[in-house]
């Protein structure tokens, strides 16, 4: 069952969150480039999951500003306010030490995160995340200046049209 959805501010940007789970420790998902904390719980392969860890954790899911359910930006946020999103969202529902669960881009903010407030981390947890975006010499496995262009002008183009090809 979907959790209610709750907001608190973060500056003057209201942030969405749900909370749910009887596990013995807190553990914060702090989601990648989209996200949007209602829909997940439509997609049954992602409520199996969240609700393993609700085993284990209150979870603690949000929205980052800009996406989902948490208000619209028009400057791209930076990792100083995502942290701050992420401890605005703890504050909210008095979590005082946490796991934090980084998927995507959201792993690259957790880990500067725990880096900034260690005494706020019980655990780091990265999932898919990576340290350029962009192939360089000293990191070749990242997608060429071509291969992401690639997937902007994908997502320009089908964005919401259910052909994106993110199979």
């Amino acid at each position: 069952m979907k959790p209610d959805t709750r907001y608190t501010k973060s500056a003057s940007i209201n942030i969405a969150y749900q909370v749910f789970g009887s596990g013995t420790i807190d553990l914060v998902y702090i989601p990648g480039w989209v996200s949007n904390i209602d829909l997940m719980w439509a997609c049954p392969e992602l409520v199996s999951f969240l609700q393993q860890l609700g085993k284990i954790a209150r979870v603690i899911l949000f929205d980052k500003r800009g996406t989902g359910l948490s208000d619209r930006v028009v400057e791209f946020p930076t990792l100083e306010e995502r942290m701050d999103d992420i401890r605005a969202v703890m504050d909210a529902v008095g979590s005082k030490k946490a796991a934090l669960f980084g998927h995507s881009e959201g792993g690259s903010v957790s880990a500067l995160f725990a880096a900034t407030y260690p005494n706020r981390i019980l655990a780091l947890i990265a999932f898919g995340i990576f340290a350029k975006r962009i192939s360089v010499p000293d990191y070749p496995w990242a997608p060429t200046n071509e291969e992401r262009q690639k997937v902007y002008d994908m997502i320009e183009n089908n964005w919401g049209s259910g052909a994106m090809n993110l199979e």
